[in-house]
């Protein structure tokens, strides 16, 4: 059990920055592959897709299951009136006297 301490001591202590930076040295490391991996999901095809392409497709099936069921169910979403869009015959301007 001590010597993997050992051997995992010793190539902590490879890394450079440790007066300086202490436990911090590693950061740029984490930091430099998790944008490898953003690069990857986003680049790199397997089949026909990207991770982005069956996450759009899977966020649009549910929200579409979503609507659906709303339906279903007759609740029909409509829009409350602070969402609602203006139109002209809505809008007011109160004239001073």
């Amino acid at each position: 059990m001590f010597h993997r301490s050992k051997t995992m001591k010793g190539l902590l202590s490879i890394v450079p920055g440790k007066q300086r930076l202490g436990a911090y040295r590693f950061l740029p490391i984490f930091f430099c592959i998790g944008g490898v991996m953003e690069w990857i999901m986003i680049n790199v095809r397997i089949g026909h897709e990207t991770f982005y392409d069956v996450y759009r497709r899977k966020k649009s099936e549910r929200q579409y299951q979503s609507t659906r069921s709303q339906v279903n169910d007759g609740q029909t979403s409509q829009e409350s009136p602070k969402d609602a869009p203006l139109d002209s015959n809505s809008l007011t301007i109160k004239s001073q006297a």
